[in-house]
């Protein structure tokens, strides 16, 4: 099989490319290119995709006798990651810019060219499961599962995806490395957005979209601050709130609704935060039960957990009735359905949709 390994120079693309070669496949190494000026992210940048970054995935091929590229994608990269972040934010929303670029670039525009130049599949180092039945899974390692951030993924992008890394744990990985010899075996792992590499989001989302000052409100309407965009803000947010003027019953407060259009975001108490009903649209449908009406599990958070649901899909829509209540859930982020395990492998990825309210 001919495989195209997407080198994010870290540690579980190293891998995931040795598994391939050992495994007898005919492998290339493809670094993606994603920031226009890459000078601009730093060497030990806390992202993916700096100059460093590259430079390590290189240094991975050439122990491995494979042949390495750099694609670049910073164009696209711009509009459907970069670009969309800004426009949720700025729409009141609270976007997982890792999980759109998994559904934009990562399995989109990179499986487009790497079957057009006559690949298999492409393979990455996400900790997921692909089974024998083409059912996308849990990995074996909790800790470090990717799935939540895979659920949006079509079912003829995944026939053509590959993950070696996800039948093992995080530790096996790197000594796994260290046996190649490979540097990034004790490489950090990456946690922060690749293209906010000091991890401000704030300053620059506040460079991209300006100052719009606007109030924080109570619930009961009372006005307790002017703030300088609603940008700042995400549902669920506790801290930085600098509120002055104290709650009645003492307790903390926490953002519970963000109008971008009038600048306005509420604030409450905890259990303000509780929502029963979540709707999405936008569905990516992995398995035939995702039809009708049926049972499964719901995660909202790319490190949450799950709870029951009761879903029914009306065309490109779907409602999910909880199980029990979730706190802090905002539009924007993805909810990505489960079937329960039922042979001790691991959950199985059904589908996604953008959740688009609640209540």
């Amino acid at each position: 099989m001919r495989v195209l390994v997407a080198m994010s120079g870290g540690v579980d693309s190293s891998v995931a490319a040795a598994r391939l070669v050992e495994a007898g496949h005919d492998v290339v190494g493809v670094h993606l290119a994603l920031s226009r000026d890459p000078q601009a992210t730093r060497e030990s940048a806390r992202g993916c995709c700096s100059l460093e970054d590259s430079a390590d995935a290189r240094r991975v091929c050439d122990k491995l006798g494979i042949p390495f590229y750099v694609w670049d994608f910073s164009d696209r990269f711009k509009e459907e990651v970069i670009d969309n972040f800004v426009w949720s934010y700025e729409h009141g929303e609270t976007p997982n810019p890792c999980l759109r670029c998994n559904e934009k670039i990562k399995f989109a525009a990179l499986l487009d060219r790497a079957l057009a130049l006559g690949f298999d599949a492409v393979a990455t180092g996400h900790y997921a499961v692909v089974d024998s039945d083409g059912n996308l899974r849990r990995s074996a390692d909790p800790l470090k599962d990717q799935s939540y951030v895979l659920g949006v993924l079509t079912r003829s992008e995944l026939d053509h995806c590959i993950f070696p890394v996800g039948d093992t744990e995080k530790p096996q990985i790197r000594e796994e490395a260290a046996r190649h010899g490979f540097a990034t075996a004790t490489k950090p792992d990456s946690y922060d957005i690749c293209f906010i590499p000091d991890g401000n989001t704030q300053a620059f989302l506040g460079s991209s979209i300006g100052m719009r000052p606007g109030i924080i409100r109570d619930q009961d309407g009372t006005e307790l601050k002017v703030h300088d965009g609603a940008f700042q803000y995400t549902i669920g947010q506790r801290r930085g709130l600098d509120l002055r003027v104290p709650a009645a019953d003492g307790k903390p407060r926490y953002v519970t609704g963000i109008d971008a259009a009038t600048g306005v975001v509420t604030v409450g108490p905890r259990e303000a935060l509780q929502v029963s009903v979540i709707r999405a649209d936008r569905l990516k449908v992995l398995h035939p039960e995702m039809t009708g009406a049926f049972r499964a599990l719901v995660q909202v958070r790319a490190h949450g957990g799950v709870v029951p649901c009761l879903v029914d899909i009306a065309g490109d829509e779907m409602t999910l009735e909880l199980g029990r209540p979730l706190e802090g859930v905002a539009t924007g982020q993805a909810a990505v359905l489960y079937l329960p395990d039922p042979d001790g492998l691991g959950d199985i990825v059904i589908g996604s949709g953008t959740i688009n309210a609640t209540a």
